[in-house]
Parts: structure tokens; sequence; C-alpha cells
């Protein structure tokens, strides 16, 4: 493919919306914490109906993130993005008017559906935008912004919330999004070759591009939006029962999916995706550290609150650290990736993020500040390395006709693997409740330390240093330009 004439005014407005359109997301999930109090108490609701707030969208956007990937790579990328953009702006600006709750969880649901097309787009715009020796340069700045958001969200959040009302948080992402939305038109997407089996299948490539998966989609959704229930649902108190009729189903429905990508023609799956090492690698890689690091800061939130006193404002100072590494960290990923290669880097950040869990697990009731902030700090290095390396590995060797569905899969992982972190922790503080929400004296975070060491042994399946594992080269990529289409699907 060659590039356009204005290939690097186009990749600039790309890498604007990748990155404005991820930290606007993350954005909204740090604000919207602070923001529930005020709205319970403003609609005179009850706790149970505040929370759908959260699980409506989590429950959405994990149920449709494939798909939406997917979508991108048959209309384009672009065209995703814009539409998931300006439909969070709208959407957000509807729920600073809701006049109840049911207004405001209906519209946090189509919020997430709007969340689901915006958030693989971002990755896989950058995929078509930029060659895949060129990528980790744009994934670490657009990281760097998913951290810088969410620390400046809680401090942001706190003042709107406290000046305007909660309605305000909701109308802070409408600029933005509806800025990137209409800038993402005006990017002409790049041309796409269809994969190989889609050309040839039933002598009619239009007909079998348009047919999709539409099964393979439902079970996914399916399978996801269980799961993600399930997970939200098993910490409550007496939810055991509830919680396991999701999660089987949602097993159910996985076992379903994969008899059926066999004998699909197209699935939704590409099963040359899914035999990637390294796709696979970092997937594995980004679910065990988004819940090693969702589970412990769950655990050390309650502690520093309710064990040693720490008011909502001073307990976030305490993780400061944690974002501030996460922001300079992403800036050091690509000299470190050049240096070590993938599997070394995505090494270095696992013990980080193994150590950083370890220390914190030695807290006990006289832990000051500066164990806390050490603590927090080897988090944000170790998990800002393994985000940047895991997720550039993921889009670098993902065949571009299938970057959306890779970016899917990318996003699926990251917003599965908190739920499954924060339901781990919950479960294990019930099962030693002498312990209470002191980590030195309870089972959660070493359990939790075991769990951020699973990251190693997928670390370890990512290319070393030089390797090109199937696309990370300069030679490979040109080999693949020879051939007539882009993948065997």
């Amino acid at each position: 493919m060659s590039p356009a004439p204005d290939a690097p005014a186009a990749r600039a407005r790309t890498l604007a919306c990748s990155v404005t359109g991820a930290a606007v997301v993350a954005l909204d999930g740090t604000v919207l914490t602070l923001a529930q109090p005020a709205l319970q108490r403003d609609l005179h609701t009850g706790v149970a109906q505040v929370q759908w707030t959260s699980t409506g969208y989590l429950v959405a956007v994990a149920s449709l993130l494939v798909l939406a990937g997917r979508l991108g790579d048959r209309h384009g990328h672009h065209r995703v993005f814009a539409l998931g953009a300006l439909g969070f702006a709208a959407v957000s600006a509807g729920i600073a008017l809701a006049p109840g709750i049911g207004t405001v969880v209906l519209l946090r649901v189509l919020q997430g559906v709007c969340g689901a097309l915006l958030q693989p787009a971002t990755l896989g715009m950058l995929r078509t935008a930029y060659p895949p020796d060129r990528l980790t340069g744009p994934i670490a700045l657009r990281t760097g912004a998913i951290g810088l958001a969410a620390a400046a969200g809680p401090l942001l959040g706190g003042a709107l919330v406290s000046a305007y009302g909660w309605r305000a948080v909701f109308l802070l992402g409408v600029p933005p999004t509806l800025a990137v939305g209409l800038l993402a038109l005006t990017v002409r997407e790049p041309g796409r070759t269809p994969p190989a089996r889609t050309r040839a299948a039933a002598g009619s490539p239009t007909r079998a591009r348009a047919g999709g998966d539409p099964l393979g989609a439902l079970l996914l959704a399916a399978a996801l939006g269980l799961l993600v229930y399930g997970l939200v649902t098993l910490p409550h108190p007496g939810a055991g029962g509830r919680a396991a009729v999701p999660l089987a189903a949602s097993a159910a429905a996985a076992l379903t999916l994969v008899r059926h990508g066999r004998r699909a023609p197209d699935p939704l799956l590409p099963p040359a995706l899914l035999r990637s090492r390294p796709v696979a690698a970092g997937l594995g890689a980004l679910l065990a550290a988004s819940a090693a690091l969702s589970g412990t800061l769950f655990v050390t939130t309650y502690f520093l609150q309710e064990v040693q006193g720490l008011d909502p404002l001073a307990a976030g100072l305490r993780f400061l650290p944690l974002a501030v590494l996460m922001v300079l960290g992403a800036a050091c990923c690509p000299p470190l990736q050049r240096r070590l290669g993938p599997r070394g880097a995505a090494l270095t950040g696992g013990v980080l993020l193994t150590s950083g869990v370890l220390v914190l697990a030695r807290l006990d009731g006289g832990a000051g500040a500066v164990a806390t902030g050490t603590g927090a700090a080897l988090l944000g290095a170790g998990f800002v390395t393994l985000m940047v390396t895991a997720t550039a590995a993921i889009v670098r060797h993902a065949p571009e006709a299938h970057a959306g569905v890779a970016g899917g899969l990318q996003q699926t992982a990251m917003n599965t693997g908190p739920a499954l972190g924060v339901a781990t922790a919950a479960l294990l503080l019930a099962l030693v409740p002498g312990g209470g929400f002191v980590p030195a004296h309870g089972a959660a975070l070493p359990v939790l330390a075991l769990l951020a060491a699973l990251t190693l042994p997928a670390s370890l399946a990512l290319p070393g240093a030089g390797g090109g594992g199937g696309g990370g080269t300069r030679q490979a990529v040109a080999r693949r330009s020879r051939r007539p289409f882009c993948v065997r699907s």
C-alpha cells in the first residue's frame, strides 16, 4: 500500500484522534466514581440502582468490543471511531440532562455501546496509519495519555462535583469527543484488501464480506457480557448463587463459540490471528497485569481509608507515584524495547509489577507514605511497561486486515482483567476475615502477586531483541507487501 500524498498530516490527525479518544474514555471511568454519591442523593435513589451506572456500561463495552473491531476492519476504523465518538458526545450530554436514575442507566448502556465502537478503533487507526516497526511510539503516547487522564480524573472529578454537581462530570467529555469525531471524518481511510478466503467464498466477495459472522458475534457478546456481569456481581455478600448462573452461561456460550468458529467460513475471530504467538502472549500478559493492578488498588484503597483513616484525597495522593510513573514510563518504553526487545521489556515490566504488589502486601497498620508510594511507583512502572509492550506486540503482529479485531481483543483483556482482579480480591478478603483490609495479615495481595507473576511466562512468548516474530522487521513487512492478499482468515 503506497502512502497518500498527505500521509504525515493524516497520521497526525489519526494520532490526535487515537490519543484523545483513549484518554476521554479513561477519564470518564475515573470521574464517575466520585460523582456517584452525589448522583444518588440528587436523584433520590439507592446504591444498587447507582451501581448499574457502572455495571451497565461495563457489560455493554465488554460484549461489543471485538464486534466493533470487526466493523472497523470492514468499514474503516476512522468511520467507526467517528460514529463512536460522536455518539459518546451526544449520549454524555443526554446523561447530564437526565431526569431520573432509569434514564441515566439506559443512557450509560448506550454510552457503553459508543465506547465499544470507539476503543478498538483507537488502535486500528494506528495500525493502518503507521508501519509495524513504527507503532511503539504512538502506542506509548496513547498509553501515557491514558495514565495522565487516570491521574487527573479524581482531582478534576472532585472539583467539578463540588462546584457544579454530578451533571458537570458527564459534560466534561462532550467537547473533546465531538472534536475528534469530526476530525476523524476528515481523514481518508487507507485502501484495505479483503482477506483471501473472504474474496474466494461462494464465488461472491461482496456477499461474503457483507454476511460476516452474526452468530459468532452474538455468542461472543453473550460470553463476554455474562462473564463481566458475573464477575461484577460475585463480590457482593450472598451473591455467589446469583453470580454462578451468568458465569456458567458465559462458559457455555464460549464453548459454543469455539465449535461454531471451526465450521464458520468467515469466523468473527480469525484463526490466523488467534494462532499468532505474540498476539496470544500479549493478551495473556494484559489480562493478568490489569487483574493484578486493579485487585491490588481495590485492597490498598480500602486499607488506606478504612484502617488508616485517610480521606479520599489523602489516599489518592498516596497513589500519585503510580500515575507519575505511568506517564514517565510510557516515554521510556520505546527506547527500552529497542534495547531489550519486546520479550526483555515485558519481563522487566512483569518483575516491577510483581515487586510492587509484594511491597504493598507487607503493609501493616503503621505503614507510612514512603512504603505505599514505593509500591505504587513499582506498580505504575511495571504496568505501563507491560501495557505498551504487549499492546504493541498485539497490534504489530496482527495482519492489517484484522487490526480492528486485534484492537477489540486488547480492549477486552483490559476491561475483563479489572473485573477479574476485584472479584478475586473481594473473595479472598471474605475468606480470610481475620486479616481485615490489612495487607500484611490477609491472603489477597500474596495471591494477586502470583497473578502478576503470570505475566512472566506470557512475556517469554514474545519476540526477543531483533526478532520479527511474524511481522516485526522491515524485511517481513516488505515480504508481506508483495503478497496479493493480507491474510488467510
